[in-house]
């Protein structure tokens, strides 16, 4: 069994089903049940159009259930027009799949869990361990998002935005068990670039390819969290690097700026430096100005006041940070980022220790324990005896 390439239909055909005017919950059961039944007669003979072949299946799982279903009289049409077994026009929905799963009525934790499901081919099982969360939570998750998609009357373009956004959340999720989230949502938003020809698109491929180049170099052999600055650069992915910077440049060059591209050229600057020292902050704070000009985010501002605080120095990246509200997440470990460059020690120390108190995640508060602990070691050994 072809595994990528089942996962690879799926949405095109639950699209098929949902345009012959299945109802969206009713046709991913459906496309489910065809799922089942390939892997069961498959492998004996695996048929020529993979595509027509669970087209016509799920279709008729479809009417099957609609047969039985109490609204049998308001469906008998559709028996009628059961298409003949054979090819499949080579119509692609699959971006129409996007919107419906990223519409604005879901949250965005559902909007995430119907898109790997419904688009992304996912169990709700491994769904469900990538989210460290119990299986019939997430089934009660996904099944609440399809009775709501499936009361949408689909008839005006998606917003290309929100769709950007779920695939975002997907990627930052990154990974855990055995799903990677974070090529996962790489895999769909090159599926997406393939459907849509829109700058933005591949503004977050790009992005995506950026950061994920980075991955093997983010921690240590123990596990713990290795700084930018202090990345072994020879481990990174120079073939996704390269990648990523070839779509950024074609999105740029269409002069149709997004926050996704912005966000992809300051990656890109970073990739591009031989060393940390090396780094180009005077650019990077240029695009940190041009994405917020865009995003007007005040995490964007406190972003800006790092590269500000590189590019010109620690006091004037505290000046840029004292206009932002100290309750924005990592306020506090960007303070004492630049407090300790700025040779402030003890109030360093102090907002490290704090920082990692409000951490959310564990890698991340293990780095700002460390980070406290190596000032105050130093402070007492400075201190007189």
């Amino acid at each position: 069994m072809d595994e990528v390439l089942l996962r690879s239909l799926i949405p095109s055909v639950l699209a098929v089903l949902v345009r012959r005017g299945a109802d969206f919950a009713a046709a991913e059961d459906a496309v489910q049940d065809a799922l089942v039944e390939a892997v069961r007669v498959w492998p004996a003979g695996p048929p020529r159009d993979a595509k027509g072949w669970l087209v016509t299946a799920a279709w008729r799982k479809f009417l099957d259930a609609a047969r039985s279903d109490t609204a049998r009289r308001r469906r008998e049409d559709l028996v009628d027009e059961e298409p003949a077994p054979g090819p499949v026009a080579a119509v692609d929905d699959t971006l129409r799949l996007y919107f419906l799963c990223a519409h604005p009525s879901l949250t965005p934790s559902s909007a995430v869990a119907l898109t790997l499901r419904a688009v992304g081919g996912l169990t709700t099982r491994q769904i469900a361990e990538a989210y460290l969360v119990p299986e019939a939570t997430m089934a009660q998750r996904i099944s609440r998002a399809k009775r709501t998609v499936s009361r949408i009357r689909f008839d005006r373009p998606g917003d290309v935005a929100t769709v950007l956004r779920v695939l975002y959340l997907v990627f930052n999720e990154g990974y855990s068990g055995d799903l990677d989230l974070a090529a996962e949502a790489i895999r769909l938003t090159r599926q997406l670039a393939a459907a849509i020809d829109h700058p933005e698109v591949a503004g977050l491929l790009a992005l995506m390819l950026l950061h994920h180049a980075r991955r093997a170099a983010r921690t240590a052999p123990d596990g713990s969290l290795v700084p930018l600055a202090e990345q072994d650069r020879g481990r990174w992915d120079t073939d996704a690097i390269a990648e990523g910077v070839a779509i950024l440049q074609a999105a740029l060059a269409r002069d149709r700026l997004g926050e996704f591209q912005a966000q992809a050229a300051v990656a890109a600057l970073h990739a591009d430096a031989p060393t940390a020292e090396e780094t180009d902050w005077v650019q990077i704070v240029e695009w940190y100005d041009e994405l917020t000009r865009l995003t007007d985010n005040p995490v964007v501002r406190l972003n800006l006041a790092v590269a500000v605080g590189e590019a010109d120095g620690p006091h004037a990246g505290l000046a840029a940070l004292a206009e932002l509200d100290d309750s924005l997440p990592r306020y506090a470990a960007v303070a004492a980022y630049l407090h300790e460059r700025a040779g402030d020690l003890t109030t360093a120390a102090r907002l490290y220790a704090e920082a990692a108190r409000k951490a959310t995640d564990v890698l991340e508060r293990d780095h700002l324990t460390r980070q406290a602990a190596r000032l105050n070691t130093r402070l007492d050994a400075d201190r007189p005896r």
